[in-house]
């Protein structure tokens, strides 16, 4: 087991890693809007989903995978009214990969973040 720890996202806020991986697997932390130096975001969720994902790529990258790798994510959102503000975003970001993928709405996120994206992938 390998504990990954990259300065491109921000670090964690609690007791965790950016991600593990095992077995060939890379299995993320959530990802907010922070920046690498733990700034929050503006409250659009466009911009933070931007965020999120760029977050979610360093972390992934350092792992040695890629958003071209992901088997499987896990999006958080405030608001349901934000899915296809989300959608776009992440259609973006990964373009013809499609992973299995789960959305849900939750009461609140960590910092009052308006997006939190989790992922599972494979490492090269």
């Amino acid at each position: 087991m390998k504990f990954v720890q990259t300065n491109r996202a921000p670090s964690a806020i609690g007791p965790y890693s950016q991600a593990v991986v095992a077995n060939g697997m890379v299995f993320t932390s959530g990802q907010i809007a922070l920046t690498p130096e733990g700034v929050m975001l503006e409250n659009d969720v466009l911009i933070q989903t931007k965020q999120v994902l760029k977050n979610l790529s360093a972390v992934l990258e350092e792992a040695g995978s890629s958003l071209g790798d992901v088997l499987k994510t896990t999006i958080f959102l405030a608001d349901m009214d934000d899915f296809a503000a989300v959608n776009e975003i992440y259609a973006e970001a990964f373009g013809s990969h499609k992973p299995a993928r789960s959305t849900v709405a939750v009461k609140t996120l960590p910092k009052n973040a308006l997006v939190e994206i989790d992922a599972v992938a494979l490492v090269k």
